[in-house]
């Protein structure tokens, strides 16, 4: 069964970086496209940035600058690097990917997170002094 695992969450004061994973089981990454997402208390959910199979990226607008995905085929693994956390970034973060079954392999439509079959439980971010 596929299944995606965030970690790398936690509490970070404003300013500082984190390294978040997702960790896929059950089937290779290497041809889906994968997403993260996240989703503060109160709001609604809201795209991050996006990786296709061959490693191109896409960022929200809120993302460009200090969010950075990359993915590592061989660990099955999916990355997204933030740096100079702000309070704002306070929030539950998924990751999401393309059903294994007919993937894709691009980030088409990817804001919405709708074309996205698989999610994670989800790592919390919590930025604050």
């Amino acid at each position: 069964q596929f299944q995606l695992v965030e970690s790398g969450g936690g509490l970070v004061q404003p300013g500082g970086s984190l390294t978040l994973s997702c960790t896929a089981s059950g089937w290779k990454l290497d041809h889906i496209a994968v997403s993260w997402f996240r989703q503060a208390p109160g709001k609604d959910r809201e795209g991050v940035s996006c990786i296709e199979s061959d490693g191109f990226a896409e960022y929200a607008l809120s993302a460009k600058g200090r969010f950075t995905i990359s993915r590592d085929n061989a660990k099955r693994t999916v990355y997204l690097q933030i740096s100079s956390l702000k309070p704002e970034d306070t929030a539950t973060y998924y990751c999401a990917a393309e059903s294994p079954t007919f993937p894709l392999g691009t980030c088409t439509n990817w804001f919405t997170g709708g074309r996205f079959g698989r999610w994670g439980q989800g790592t919390q971010v919590t930025v604050s002094s």
